[in-house]
């Protein structure tokens, strides 16, 4: 891990589980909480369902042949980590940069340019460890598909903002590394309603971790705006994003997730 100057630190949680074994019944995911520093940052920016209990027993819910099928598809793009070596990743990465700044040049997949998106460095491809190269796969298709709310939420364009404010590119990675905990993705198959009930999503539309992601993202600001947050906050507003979200995918009158009551707040 490398330790950058500046003044304030922060708190990261990185996913050090790849490839894992999904055969077994009582799957536990490795994390690792990293330290570092960073002085726009602050303290306590940290993925806030790190937390797990093994001991736990949680059921386990029956998959149909196309769900099975739609959750391994999604479980291999979890396990793809990033790497900064592949012209894939770094085209994704360019790709990001100019649907974020559309008409400023990027002067290098390394650049001090980087934090303007509120990464933590001059390298995204450090931050990607929390959630693999689907994190920037997600922000992609939130930029992509809904970019008035991607520039609102990049530029913090709404609402009454705190002196202090998330950082937009890291609090993305968070946002999946907590959606993938929430829905019990690195499992064989769903321990949860939640997570079965999302299975249901995914194989009517291939998207729907994707667009979940957006609902999630803009749920998350309204969230913060809701609690008048500031970066010390960012767990306790996870953690109410993550309640509301599993409230509305349990609602009864829910077919898709354009039904949830919180995709109302995203606008293209």
């Amino acid at each position: 891990m490398d330790d950058r100057g500046g003044g304030g630190s922060f708190v990261a949680v990185r996913r050090i589980s790849q490839g894992l074994d999904r055969g077994s019944a009582c799957h536990s995911t490795s994390v690792e909480v990293v330290a570092g520093s960073a002085a726009w940052l602050g303290r306590g920016l940290s993925c806030v369902c790190a937390q797990r209990r093994d001991s736990d027993a949680r059921p386990s819910f029956d998959l149909t042949a196309a769900q099975e099928e739609c959750l391994q598809r999604l479980q291999n793009r979890i396990d793809i980590a990033y790497d900064s070596s592949v012209p894939e990743h770094q085209e994704a990465l360019r790709a990001l940069w100019h649907v974020a700044f559309p008409g400023e040049e990027l002067r290098g997949l390394i650049s001090e340019q980087w934090k303007e998106m509120g990464w933590q460095g001059k390298d995204p491809s450090t931050d990607f460890r929390g959630g693999g190269f689907i994190s920037l796969e997600n922000l992609l298709y939130f930029a992509r598909n809904f970019p008035k709310s991607f520039q609102d939420l990049l530029r913090k364009k709404e609402g009454d903002r705190a002196l202090w404010e998330y950082p937009f590119a890291v609090a993305g990675v968070n946002i999946t590394f907590m959606l993938i905990q929430m829905l019990d993705l690195e499992a064989v198959k769903p321990r949860t309603l939640v997570g079965a009930t999302f299975l249901k999503f995914l194989t009517e539309n291939e998207s729907a971790f994707d667009l979940l992601y957006c609902i999630a993202f803009k749920l998350m600001d309204h969230q913060w705006l809701a609690m008048h947050a500031s970066y010390m906050d960012f767990n306790t507003v996870m953690k109410a994003t993550r309640r509301q979200l599993e409230r509305e995918l349990l609602q009864e009158d829910i077919a898709r997730l354009e039904d949830l009551p919180s995709y109302s707040l995203l606008s293209r």
